[in-house]
């Protein structure tokens, strides 16, 4: 569908659009636009939609009426009939954070039915860089022309890509980017903070049979860790996030000596380290990781740290075969489709005295929190960083207490 329609575009919405409707229409037809800023006037083409169709998609392609906080797109392979993945990289890095705000503080509002100050800020470094050359991970598909790209905006189409603004140097200056490819392959470039850059083809490494990264984690106070993950395996992508992330959870959580913490959705490692550490020898941790993979690197971390029991597994069953039971802190850290019910009520019903969630998801944070409040936990504070500029994406890091009675 190729109309274009003139819009003045109205609120951030998850997913980095912006919402705007089409006022001569009776119907009031909503549509979501990609690549305008609130504020501004412009002209879209429709992407997807149709009478039918109970909203459309557009994408901005002249702007009219610019709005002040738009600048040069620090991306143009992710605008318009582009790759996914830039959703916001025409807008300055201050507006990206309170477009953010925005869209979490209105998350929260709309289904969590909580009303919460909002402040999203910058991850270190990122203003001084543009918060470009912050991506350890690349993930890239072969185009037809052998080049690695990305997907086009919700196509299967495979685009080459000249550039990787995003990623960190090592990975953006790596001569695999300038190779021709088995089309259709997958490339992942990994960048560890020791060692040099990985890259896998289709999972196996290209060069040797090194398939794993290392990662050191340092604390402002002089506290570091460290760990070994798989290359195809999950660790925070921005260059700051594992030390930004462990440094909130700790002084978020404040871990007692002898404390016991369950730790959910544990992935590699990251908070579990550093949580045995701080309960010692006397404390107990009982981490919970549903990929195997994952479990495998977790078991290579914690291999010396005899007060961590590590269980294999989905979520909701460890939890349901009583692990964790009597714990004093939870930690967890879901995907993007968050935790639910399930699990939020069986973490309520261990009746902690104080829950840490890390969130990567406003729509999935708003849902849990309000199933903890429903069963008694308040939200008591939230912290949230920007660990993904230039795209739609929010880290946020909520508290929850007992509510008073």
């Amino acid at each position: 569908m190729a109309e274009l329609i003139r819009l003045t575009i109205g609120p951030p919405a998850h997913g980095g659009h912006a919402v705007a409707r089409i006022d001569d229409r009776p119907d009031g037809r909503v549509v979501f636009v990609r690549h305008a800023i609130p504020g501004e006037v412009v002209l879209a083409r429709v992407t997807d939609g149709g009478e039918s169709a109970r909203f459309w998609r557009a994408d901005a392609v002249r702007i009219l009426e610019p709005s002040p906080d738009r600048v040069p797109s620090v991306w143009p392979e992710a605008g318009p009939d582009g790759v996914g993945g830039g959703e916001l990289a025409h807008v300055a890095l201050p507006a990206q954070l309170r477009w953010k705000e925005e869209v979490l503080r209105d998350a929260l509002r709309r289904i969590g039915h909580l009303e919460a100050d909002v402040t999203v800020r910058a991850a270190p470094g990122d203003a001084e860089s543009g918060g470009l050359g912050t991506r350890t991970r690349v993930e890239l598909t072969v185009a037809p022309d052998g080049r690695p790209g990305m997907h086009r905006h919700r196509s299967h189409v495979v685009l080459p890509l000249n550039d990787v603004p995003l990623a960190v140097d090592a990975l953006r200056e790596h001569d695999a980017l300038r190779r021709r490819w088995e089309p259709g392959s997958r490339l992942d470039l990994v960048a560890g903070s020791e060692g040099a850059p990985l890259v896998l083809l289709d999972g196996a490494p290209v060069r040797g049979d090194r398939r794993t990264v290392r990662e050191r984690v340092e604390l402002g106070d002089g506290r570091a860790w460290r760990y070994r993950v798989a290359g195809s395996g999950f660790w925070q992508v921005h260059r700051a996030a594992p030390t930004v992330l462990v440094e909130a959870v700790l002084d978020a959580a404040q871990p007692q000596a002898g404390e016991r913490v369950l730790d959910l959705y544990s992935g590699a490692g990251l908070f579990t380290l550093p949580l045995a550490d701080a309960v010692g020898a006397d404390g107990q941790v009982a981490a919970v990781e549903g990929d195997p993979a994952a479990v495998r690197d977790a078991r290579r971390n914690l291999h010396d740290r005899g007060q961590v029991d590590l269980h294999g597994g989905s979520v909701a069953d460890v939890l349901d075969a009583g692990v964790g039971a009597g714990a004093d802190l939870v930690i967890l850290d879901p995907p993007r489709a968050g935790a639910g019910r399930d699990v939020v009520e069986a973490v309520t019903g261990r009746r902690p005295r104080r829950i840490v969630y890390v969130a990567c998801d406003p729509a999935a944070l708003a849902r849990d929190l309000r199933l903890a409040a429903d069963a008694g936990y308040a939200l008591t504070s939230l912290d949230a960083v920007d660990l993904f500029p230039h795209t739609h994406h929010i880290e946020a890091l909520a508290v929850l207490e007992p509510a008073a009675r």
